[in-house]
């Protein structure tokens, strides 16, 4: 990998990083706070809402930490290590845990919404259950293919 395509997307991990940290800080609180002023009688909900989305930023961004990592093992020409191994492992980890969330979130919303169209949010909550568990498995297959490669690297350096 060249290293300019490594900056590049070294570059768009910070850039998706600084968003969703603005999003968390200033966008969700004030679309939380102006739902529940325009209803009232659902403004209890607003607390729920913004704890589900901090449950989901916190994996997200410790996904994009991991995947930082893994791009400086990459500059580096240490792809094939142990650390590498642990940082895909942090981002399978994470996938599973936004998965889980999202599970629970869409659980929570049948359970206690009634009478309501509630559509929209199943498909969502499917929607990014489906990208998480991708993200999960390839991670899960990328884990297996560098350690075999490790495996193999370390036969081939006792047999020299």
């Amino acid at each position: 990998m060249s290293r300019g395509s490594i900056l590049f997307l070294k570059g768009m991990v910070i850039m998706f990083g600084m968003a969703a940290l603005v999003v968390c800080v200033v966008f969700l609180p004030a679309v939380a706070a102006r739902d529940a002023a325009a209803h009232p009688d659902t403004a209890y909900l607003q607390y729920p809402f913004l704890a589900g989305c901090y449950a989901l930023a916190v994996p997200f961004l410790i996904a994009l930490v991991q995947t930082y990592q893994l791009l400086s093992y990459a500059e580096r020409k240490r792809m094939f290590s142990a650390k590498a191994v642990r940082a895909l492992k942090g981002i399978q980890y994470s996938a599973m845990l936004i998965c889980a969330v999202i599970a629970a979130a869409v659980l929570s919303i049948m359970l206690f919404i009634r009478n309501e169209d509630i559509t929209p949010f199943i498909t969502l909550g499917v929607v990014g259950t489906f990208i998480s568990i991708v993200i999960a498995t390839f991670a899960a297959l990328l884990i297996r293919v560098l350690k075999d490669i490790l495996a193999l690297k370390f036969e081939n350096d006792l047999t020299i």
